[in-house]
């Protein structure tokens, strides 16, 4: 996506990119610090990233080494204003989720339950895809490698923005949603596809998912402090989200709370396969050493054998290639790939597993460095990517002995680069509506039930306000199954239109009708912003009046 490092943009650009970096002619690379040495290493980098970055309210670090946790802290504040976070402190995790969905996957193969490469309708008869040749091709492994050919967040209006959908709803809309791609050809990132995913859980272990990843995998790891969802997470434990709301766009203005609880924000209980963990640095340095022990646990028992360990992080589809690191892109990969609920890669030239997650107003992320039997993770309540970017590559780089790099003077000046783009653009963006043609039709014609095959019904109703000279109608538009996504429709240019949402958290669309005949009978929709995140896939919707 050609958008800036907010939200999970971190999740599919990540280091593959391989952006330039200024180098400093006195540092060398060096010997890697372990034990106390890197805990201090580490907590410095973090507290000099923030301090360049001082609008983030907090940031919670985890690094895992030799099988023992180093560092667990938290820095800054639940809220701004607030009480300070501590390594006890819940925070949305998002997209880190789905290696361990992957993982409860795994013990399920190692019991014979499921096979990774058996139909996906061996185990949910009812499974269907908008493209019938594909509903017996399609296996497990696919579901969780990103390779389908689904569209980059494809579907995820069915839960994201929060919707009232059940589970059982969201799988009923999966045969309805388009996919634009090859089967297996490209790589696409895909919630949706985890979701069903944890549907194949819920049926071969006879229990749903976020009951088998409680007890097969929290409990037996005392993960005691961790939530399957974030429907149970307590706001006086947990960081509140934060994010900037404008003007001009989303992601910029002034930073604040944009709510008084993670599940206000982040209600993703029909979706937690993909996206639903809440956790914290103590418990989340347990997975990361089960993790680097391929599954084993401290006792010499194992959650999943090392095999399938090993299978987790097998490639399954390339994200992106290049000729490698040069002195101007030192972090840039040969090759970036997906795994099963992981990506794969080279990083300045050792084994690179990684994960993010992005919900609104939390950025995460995991990393593990197997070659050096190291790892860590890094959850923050604010989305700002170009802090995670810099935790993710400064963190990795301390853990290899690395200092030949300054992250975050790197960051900083590509966050005052991308702000200054997305300036420009939202002028633009005015400056096109303020030129632009009217309507040709009266706002009345516009007005009904518009439905798209897998989302629903968006509703647009004229209404009339004011009285007497200042009486005035216009368009109001509402999505029937995301209670936040409604508010006034505006003239842009012909037949486009434009949202204001009422809540201004969400990101604003463009509406484009077609006309026949006189009278309009079809629409399709686009986000107004250019950053704005994948998840909001109106361009997925084809809309026919009803």
């Amino acid at each position: 996506m050609s958008i800036r490092l907010t939200r999970r943009a971190a999740l599919v650009s990540s280091i593959a990119a391989g952006a330039a970096l200024p180098s400093l002619s006195h540092a060398q690379t060096g010997p890697a610090p372990g034990g106390e040495a890197l805990a201090e290493a580490v907590d410095a980098f973090v507290k000099r990233a923030m301090a360049a970055f001082p609008d983030q309210p907090a940031v919670s670090i985890a690094v895992v080494k030799d099988g023992q946790p180093v560092l667990t802290r938290g820095y800054g504040v639940r809220a701004l204003g607030g009480a300070p976070v501590d390594e006890h402190t819940h925070f949305a995790i998002a997209s880190n989720t789905k290696a361990v969905t992957a993982a409860a996957l795994a013990i399920l193969v190692d019991e014979g339950k499921v096979k990774w490469d058996e139909p996906v309708r061996a185990y949910l008869p009812d499974f269907a895809l908008s493209k019938p040749e594909l509903n017996g091709m399609v296996t497990v492994r696919d579901l969780i490698s990103h390779r389908i050919g689904f569209g980059l967040g494809a579907g995820d209006l069915l839960f994201w923005p929060n919707s009232d959908r059940t589970r059982a709803e969201i799988m009923a809309a999966v045969p309805h949603v388009p996919i634009e791609d090859q089967f297996r050809a490209n790589y696409h990132y895909c919630n949706l596809m985890f979701v069903v995913a944890g549907e194949v859980v819920a049926a071969a272990s006879g229990m749903p998912w976020e009951a088998f990843v409680q007890t097969r995998i929290l409990d037996r790891l005392g993960m005691s402090e961790t939530l399957p969802l974030m429907t149970a997470a307590d706001p006086a434990k947990s960081a509140l989200p934060h994010g900037r709301l404008g003007p001009p766009l989303r992601y910029q203005g002034e930073m604040r709370t944009i709510g008084q609880s993670i599940q206000e924000v982040w209600d993703w209980a029909s979706a937690g396969a993909a996206g639903g963990f809440v956790t914290n640095p103590v418990d989340w340095a347990k997975w990361i050493a089960v993790q680097l022990r391929r599954g084993e646990l401290p006792d010499g028992s194992r959650l999943y054998s090392e095999a399938r360990g090993n299978e987790m992080w097998k490639p399954n589809i390339l994200i992106s290639n290049s000729a490698g690191p040069t002195a101007e892109l030192p972090g840039r990969a040969i090759a970036s790939t997906y795994a099963m609920g992981w990506q794969v890669q080279d990083y300045r030239g050792e084994r690179f597993i990684t994960h993010g997650g992005g919900a609104p107003g939390f950025i995460s992320g995991t990393v593990l460095l197997p070659g050096r039997n190291a790892g860590f993770s890094y959850f923050t309540n604010a989305e700002e990517g170009m802090l995670t970017r810099t935790l993710r590559s400064g963190i990795a780089d301390i853990v290899m002995g690395k200092a030949d790099f300054d992250w975050i003077a790197d960051s900083v000046r590509m966050q005052r680069e991308n702000d200054a783009k997305s300036i420009a653009a939202a002028a633009e963006i005015d400056a096109r509506q303020a030129a632009g043609a009217p309507p040709t039709l009266p706002l009345e014609a516009y007005a009904g039930t518009w439905r798209d095959p897998w989302y629903g019904d968006i509703v647009i109703e004229s209404r009339t306000t004011g009285r007497g000279r200042s009486r005035r109608t216009g368009l109001w538009l509402a999505f029937s199954r995301t209670p936040s996504l409604k508010g006034p429709l505006e003239a842009y240019d012909g037949e486009t239109m434009r949202t204001r949402f009422v809540d201004r958290r969400e990101e604003d669309l463009f509406i484009t009708f077609k006309i026949e005949n006189g009278a309009p009978v079809s629409a399709t929709m686009k986000a107004v912003s250019p950053d704005a995140d994948f998840s909001y896939d109106f361009h997925d919707l084809r809309l026919s009046k009803v």
